[in-house]
């Protein structure tokens, strides 16, 4: 008999695999469709010797100071800031905008003040931001738009920016000085010897069992279990009862040269041209040294794995009728794909540790809360 079954062996599940049973003492089985653990955050040496994401490049970083410390306990880290090109006009530029972007792009010499106005000449006027296309053009114009976003966000999404919610170009800031940082969280880093190596430390306990290569349909009926957590797609766990929630997916086409460095930094946006969205160089993120170096083209798709939830009304409308149906549900629900929600990896283990005090909680008999995530991380 376990205490949890816990289907899907990503973040979300190591992580309340890992609480319940070394905070709990519960005894967990812990299953994956895949021949892995770690979900998408999965990494690997491939046969050059070289670590890469089998998943496309998984980049750690994160505000809270509590999802930090708790991954520290598994993890050793290597200081790592992300930096992105994007290839337009003929060069590469940083990526979020910036001064140097500016200046680069249009041979200028502006101060970052002079951009604050630079921006405001070519910013439109939009009362009331709905769309994606809304955010870019009110911030910085059309022109800016369509070099940087327009095509980008038609190849991700196969659809306008002016039919996706202002969520998805909101994430990419820009900037007025020359901070070209991908991100500006407090805690930037990548776990020293991998995802993977990281996510084995979490689940070794000898509570917790894991089935690879295992669909939680074929088992139910055969293990004895008294919860479950579920954090794969909300709307297979009930039979699609109200139709398919939509998502994008991604090819992944790897490939290894006989070279040191390929490219300037560790990824390269192709916002205009080509099928791919972006190539990442695997060294860049790892720090490994090695003659060789391989790296990743995505090409953006509607079949295959669910990545994305696509962030459109009626797909959130559809959400809720499953978020109805799993409210009233004894299992609980956590993860990208249980709660259609784009989060970044923080952000799942911090919804992951929120859900494990609900659970104390429930088991102490208290009342709780939602355990809804916090959105500052």
């Amino acid at each position: 008999m376990f205490d949890y079954l816990i289907v899907g062996a990503g973040f979300a599940g190591c992580v309340l695999a890992e609480r319940l049973a070394s905070v709990e003492n519960k005894k967990v089985l812990l299953l994956d469709k895949r021949n892995h653990i770690g979900g998408n955050a999965y990494d690997y040496f491939d046969e050059a010797g070289i670590l890469i994401h089998k998943y496309g490049p998984h980049i750690f970083h994160t505000n809270s100071k509590e999802v930090f410390n708790y991954l520290s306990k598994f993890t050793e880290w290597r200081n790592y800031q992300h930096k992105v090109l994007a290839s337009v006009d003929g060069q590469e530029v940083p990526i979020p905008i910036n001064l140097t972007t500016i200046n680069t792009l249009y041979g200028l010499n502006l101060s970052s003040a002079d951009l604050e106005d630079f921006f405001a000449s070519k910013a439109e006027n939009i009362a009331q931001v709905k769309t994606s296309e809304d955010v870019v053009v009110k911030a910085v114009g059309r022109e800016l738009y369509e070099k940087f976003f327009k095509g980008y966000t038609r190849k991700q999404w196969d659809l306008d920016p002016s039919e996706l919610d202002a969520s998805v170009t909101a994430r990419v800031p820009t900037r007025t000085n020359k901070d070209d940082r991908y991100f500006t969280d407090t805690y930037q880093a990548m776990p020293l010897y991998g995802y993977t190596k990281m996510f084995e430390k979490m689940l070794n306990h000898p509570n917790i069992k894991i089935m690879l290569n295992t669909d939680y349909h074929e088992i139910t009926n055969e293990i004895s279990y008294q919860n479950m957590i579920f954090t794969g797609p909300v709307d297979e766990y009930f039979d699609y009862c109200y139709g398919k929630l939509p998502y994008r997916s991604l090819e992944f086409k790897f490939e290894t040269l006989d070279q040191q460095r390929f490219q300037q930094t560790g990824t390269v946006n192709y916002p205009n041209d080509y099928a791919f969205t972006r190539i990442t160089e695997f060294k860049y993120l790892t720090g490994q040294q090695h003659q060789k170096t391989s790296l990743v083209y995505e090409y953006p798709q509607a079949e295959g794995d669910p990545y994305y939830p696509i962030p459109r009304p009626e797909n959130a409308a559809l959400y809720k009728k499953y978020q109805a149906l799993a409210d009233q549900s004894k299992t609980y629900f956590v993860g990208r794909l249980a709660t259609y929600k784009y989060y970044n990896m923080d952000q799942v283990v911090a919804q992951a540790l929120a859900t494990f005090k609900k659970i104390q909680s429930a088991n102490s008999t208290q009342p709780v809360n939602n355990g809804t995530i916090n959105n500052s991380y």
